[in-house]
């Protein structure tokens, strides 16, 4: 593995704060950087909180708790990235911004810098054409909460040669973490097969066939689901769910992504599930 020390992290919503977390826990010297300075300040106050579950678990020592704190650096400032040895992108689901962050990434950092993106859905061939690198440019999707989490979904673009697929790969297991490798197509593995399951269920809920703790429930008992998949749309967030089957439905073409109406105006009404207060089920005020 390349000689990993520094990692940039960008975007300091929910994936991006349990990415930079895990790497920080890991003795990585961590730049997670944001436009949004309340963005960095909710991040920090989220990862204290994280970390200190750990130590009362006894997961972690408190020494090992303020170690990883010591480790992490925010700030607002790109350009702050230019020496890191290794980039997570973690930033909105949208393909043009990631597109344009890539572009400006690749003249940022040095050139043996791999580029990686936690995108669920958009296409890492696509990204990597935004740059003169995309040998070095590769999925990296972890799975929310993060630092829970074991599996990242490692996806290999067109251009992606195998060396990057390698350094992702040992860069997975110095994280504690298993890295399973995906072809590049829309929605990848693990989206591919849930966001359908939870557009149906949502069509089930539409159109009567049960409630939404009905439908929950027989997944959880039936299917031994942990949690019930509109339960799970709603700690996801209706606006992603619903992005990433946009991105199903035009890049494969088939009907059957079609994302179902009532998911539509759920988001359109701003009823985004756990981080508005409100989706299928009701949530105090996440602050």
């Amino acid at each position: 593995m390349l000689n990993i020390k520094r990692v940039g992290v960008i975007g300091a919503g929910t994936m991006g704060n349990g990415i930079a977390q895990v790497f920080a826990q890991k003795g990585f010297e961590v730049q997670l950087v944001d436009l949004a300075a309340p963005a960095l300040d909710r991040a920090r106050t989220s990862i204290e909180k994280s970390l200190d579950k750990f130590v009362e678990k006894s997961k972690l020592t408190r020494d090992e708790r303020d170690g990883t704190l010591s480790r992490l650096t925010t700030g607002t400032s790109i350009d702050a990235l230019a020496n890191t040895d290794y980039i997570v992108e973690a930033i909105v689901e949208d393909e043009s911004t990631k597109r344009a962050l890539f572009s400006r990434l690749d003249t940022l950092t040095r050139p043996h810098v791999i580029l990686s993106s936690n995108t669920s859905s958009i296409s890492i061939t696509t990204l990597g054409a935004a740059t003169k690198r995309p040998a070095k440019v590769l999925g990296m999707h972890f799975m929310n909460p993060v630092p829970l989490m074991a599996l990242v979904e490692l996806i290999r673009g067109q251009a992606t040669s195998a060396e990057s697929m390698l350094t992702a790969a040992e860069l997975c297991m110095e994280l504690g973490k298993t890295g399973i490798e995906a072809a590049d197509y829309p929605g990848f593995i693990a989206n591919r097969i849930l966001m359908p399951m939870i557009n149906e269920a949502i069509f089930a809920l539409m159109e009567g066939v049960g409630t939404a703790d009905a439908i929950d429930a027989v997944m959880k008992l039936g299917m031994n689901h942990p949690m019930g998949p509109l339960a799970l749309a709603d700690f996801i967030g209706l606006d992603v769910c619903l992005a990433i089957m946009n991105v199903l439905h035009s890049g494969l073409g088939d009907p059957k992504y079609r994302p179902c109406p009532l998911l539509r105006r759920m988001v359109a009404a701003g009823h985004l599930g756990r981080k508005s207060g409100r989706g299928f089920y009701e949530y105090q005020s996440q602050g």
